[in-house]
């Protein structure tokens, strides 16, 4: 039961009191607090907002689990593109040339938008973690996965949008790359690259995944502290 209770309700989680059945200093009903641990009793051990640290008991003192605090996690790959011309008798012989991060800036609308058209169905609610199926607190904890682009530094990147419930773990997070770049090589990423978007210039397709020099990186690994604007945090503050 000690196990089940701490996997249900891991270290952080938030708890608001209702009652307390305490008849010498009880926490005031509707105090909120953070949980530090359950003890071996089954104790929840509490540090309420107030600053006042008390435990509540399960059966005997009434208090609800408040939902996880949502936040956003971006993680950012470079993004490569062919470009494919037609010839002055509009014929498509040529051999389409590469191009990098830098030189896709200005096609960052036409790339999000056929981003957002080669979602699925089934993918409206959850994006690629519809095709997670890991029981794991990966499944848990990540709400949503969408691929997209933005711009960044002066070139183009490929940025997989989290919705993240909670705080995610080193080993959580390794797991979470792991699967998208999944995705980008061989699952939503290799549909994608063979999508044709019509540019000025002829066609142009969009690599997720490429072999050489690829990696994947949150925003503070890729370019420092995140921008204040974004407000992006992986660990809620309370």
């Amino acid at each position: 039961m000690l196990e089940f209770l701490r996997k249900q309700y891991p270290v952080g989680t938030r708890i608001e009191l209702e009652e307390m059945n305490d008849p010498y200093s009880p926490v005031a009903s509707g105090t909120k607090g953070t949980l530090e641990y359950i003890d071996a009793a089954g104790t929840f051990q509490v540090k309420w907002d107030n600053g006042r640290s008390l435990g509540v008991i399960p059966g005997e003192d009434s208090f609800k689990i408040l939902p996880r605090e949502q936040t956003t996690l971006k993680l950012y790959m470079p993004l490569t593109g062919k470009i494919t011309e037609p010839d002055e008798y509009g014929d498509w012989d040529a051999e389409p040339y590469t191009i990098e991060g830098s030189d896709l800036v200005g096609y960052e609308s036409v790339i999000s938008s056929a981003l957002k058209k080669n979602r699925l169905p089934e993918e409206a609610e959850r994006g690629l973690m519809n095709w997670y199926h890991e029981q794991d607190t990966v499944n848990e904890k990540v709400r949503s996965v969408e691929f997209d682009a933005e711009y960044r530094e002066g070139q183009l990147w490929g940025v997989a949008r989290c919705e993240i419930s909670g705080k995610l773990e080193d080993e959580e997070l390794k797991t979470l790359k792991a699967y998208i770049k999944g995705q980008a090589s061989d699952g939503f990423g290799e549909g994608f690259e063979q999508q044709d978007i019509d540019i000025m210039e002829g066609i142009l397709n969009v690599h997720l995944w490429n072999s050489d020099n690829w990696d994947i990186k949150t925003e503070e690994e890729r370019f420092g502290e995140p921008e204040p604007e974004e407000g992006i945090e992986i660990e809620p503050s309370f």
